[in-house]
């Protein structure tokens, strides 16, 4: 039921914006734009929108958030429970999970960060 429900979501909000794009094609690109400062995307001196921003709202575009959003469903952690299985990509792009990288009675830590 959650799967339905997200990709009846997911499929308005692609509709909706496929819509706007054709409509208003300048309104939109300033709203992507603006998105792309939140994630400081636009700092990048090798960004250019018209490379990626027609790809939003595109068919490919609503496969990749279906296929996170579902993925994100088995992700739930909460308080006092054990930590969820989840995959993480290693440096050589191998894909493996995280009670892999346990040992014995180590702690396992996780270090998130970003490369630019």
């Amino acid at each position: 039921l959650q799967k339905i429900l997200i990709l009846l979501h997911v499929t308005t909000c692609v509709v909706i914006g496929k819509t706007l794009m054709i409509l208003f094609p300048n309104a939109m690109k300033r709203y992507i734009l603006k998105q792309g400062e939140k994630s400081r995307m636009n700092e990048n001196p090798k960004f250019s929108y018209e490379n990626w921003g027609p790809t939003f709202f595109s068919f490919q575009y609503l496969l990749f958030v279906l296929k996170v959003k579902w993925k994100r469903l088995e992700d739930e952690a909460y308080e006092g429970h054990p930590a969820p299985n989840t995959p993480v990509v290693t440096f050589t792009g191998e894909v493996r999970h995280l009670f892999d990288f346990a040992r014995d009675n180590r702690p396992l830590i996780l270090n998130f960060g970003s490369c630019t």
